[in-house]
């Protein structure tokens, strides 16, 4: 690989031994970028790896991924790669993106954009650049706005990339507030990278990210949604999470989250809820299997926010937050519809939120079978979830308590498998269908078949499985108490 060289000397950075065989890694198992760029040499047009291609070719994390920029426009990009790509796809075009796929790897290429907003609108107006500095200067971050030329390979890094990747710090090429100005996702974006990478934001960008947290209300729900999204399932999310609520970020789109600063937990009094609940976050990432879960990260980072709105002083002082976890349920529901996220995500996150105290008080010895048949009814395809969010929930010092709570968990884990060994736990369902119970009492399909079938799924739960006889017997018995037969 030759050595890099930018526009003007000072702007020259030199490579480490390990970053050059990187990037020479990248090319060498990634072919498909110098053919591409001798088609686009050869067409007369410019073509550059570019942005998180580079960035992750130098912190060694090579992806199927590559992000090109060139000075030619869409409609010769698709002349370019016309007959040579796999694949072609035009949903990007109107920001001058075009997409395409070439021996498993899938290959966006942007025209240089020198991208605008009206500092009202919540989408970029794009207009074309004319040079690869010029594209470079309006990208997000530093470490993003460095391009390797192909074939021929030179690297160009006019804003210090290279050395702000070394020094993990993430700083933007242009001032922050322009930057952010320009694009108040950015701000949000900073937390995201620093969540993802394990990297600090410089102190201008942390400064400007507090002067300019309300510019975050011109960037639609959709998009703040999925950079919180890609921050929450960062290898280090508290980070991230703390930049939010430290720069007044998290208050424009989710204030509970603020809010718990506010409050201290009843059961470990050493430790705000905010930091309780960032503990609960870190225990539940320990208990993933693979990769992110997103819904357990979510439920544990908003199953207490039902708490500020509970919150009551006893005669003796004792704080408490009766009944938080439903209100922390209907909130946790609004939160996420706000933010779009998919019914079926709230759904779950909102269930798991509310389920997450059920547990406590099992350990009193008050939970019979009937009990234990609920909770994992309720829970249904959660329950692996739940067990995971509620182990998560412990974060009390108290070693004696701690071990108290896990041998309870455990203790309740095991009678679950106990019960369910004997019976079909994973589907509590009634021990006669609707047809049966149409049969038996004579009624056409309605609300009656629904009335009962609820009685006996209730039945089911209370005393675990009835055998035929028995299950008709009491459906007779309450079809007779309702007055539906004599």
């Amino acid at each position: 690989m030759s050595e890099a060289s930018a526009p003007h000397a000072a702007d020259r950075r030199e490579l480490t031994a390990a970053q050059r065989n990187a990037v020479a890694e990248l090319l060498r198992v990634s072919p498909v970028a110098d053919e591409l760029g001798r088609r686009f040499v050869r067409a007369g047009h410019e073509l550059h790896l570019v942005g998180g291609s580079v960035r992750d070719a130098l912190l060694g994390r090579l992806g199927d991924d590559l992000d090109f920029c060139t000075d030619a426009h869409p409609d010769e990009t698709l002349e370019i790669i016309k007959g040579w790509a796999e694949a072609i796809w035009e949903t990007g075009r109107e920001f001058g993106t075009i997409g395409a796929q070439r021996d498993g790897l899938r290959l966006e290429i942007t025209t240089f954009r020198a991208e605008s907003y009206d500092q009202v609108s919540r989408n970029p107006v794009v207009v074309y650049g004319t040079s690869l500095d010029e594209d470079l200067k309006r990208r997000d971050f530093t470490i993003n706005a460095m391009a390797v030329s192909l074939p021929d390979h030179r690297f160009t890094d006019p804003h210090g990339g290279l050395d702000d990747l070394s020094a993990k710090v993430i700083r933007t090429p242009s001032t922050p507030a322009e930057s952010f100005g320009d694009d108040p996702l950015r701000m949000l974006r900073a937390a995201r990278f620093a969540a993802q990478l394990r990297f600090a934001v410089h102190p201008d960008v942390h400064l400007a990210m507090t002067e300019m947290a309300a510019d975050l209300d011109r960037i639609t729900a959709e998009r703040v949604r999925d950079e919180f999204t890609k921050l929450l399932c960062g290898a280090d999310p508290i980070t991230g999470l703390r930049l939010l609520v430290d720069t007044g970020l998290a208050e424009r789109f989710m204030p509970e989250l603020t809010g718990l600063k506010l409050e201290i937990d009843e059961h470990a009094q050493h430790k705000d809820v905010y930091e309780h609940t960032l503990t609960v976050v870190e225990n539940a990432i320990s208990y993933e299997e693979e990769g992110c879960d997103f819904i357990l990260r979510m439920a544990a980072l908003l199953h207490d926010v039902g708490k500020p709105a509970t919150k009551a002083v006893g005669s003796d002082g004792r704080v408490s937050f009766h009944h938080h976890e439903v209100v922390g349920a209907r909130l946790t529901k609004a939160r996420m519809k706000a933010m779009r996220y998919p019914k079926e995500v709230t759904a779950k996150v909102t269930a798991l939120v509310a389920l997450h105290l059920r547990f406590y008080g099992y350990g009193r010895g008050e939970w019979t079978d009937s009990a234990v048949r609920r909770y994992v009814a309720d829970a249904g395809d959660l329950l692996p979830r739940l067990h995971k969010l509620t182990r998560s929930d412990c974060t009390t010092r108290n070693r004696r308590k701690a071990a108290q709570l896990a041998a309870d968990y455990d203790a309740l884990e095991d009678r679950i498998a106990r019960i369910a060994a004997e019976e079909d736990l994973a589907r509590v369902r009634p021990d006669l269908d609707g047809n049966a119970i149409m049969e038996l009492l004579g009624v056409p399909p309605g609300p009656v078949v629904g009335r009962a079938w609820k009685h006996l799924k209730e039945q089911r739960l209370e005393h675990g499985p009835l055998d035929r006889d028995a299950a008709e017997a009491e459906l007779l018995r309450w079809a007779r108490a309702e007055g539906l037969i004599e």
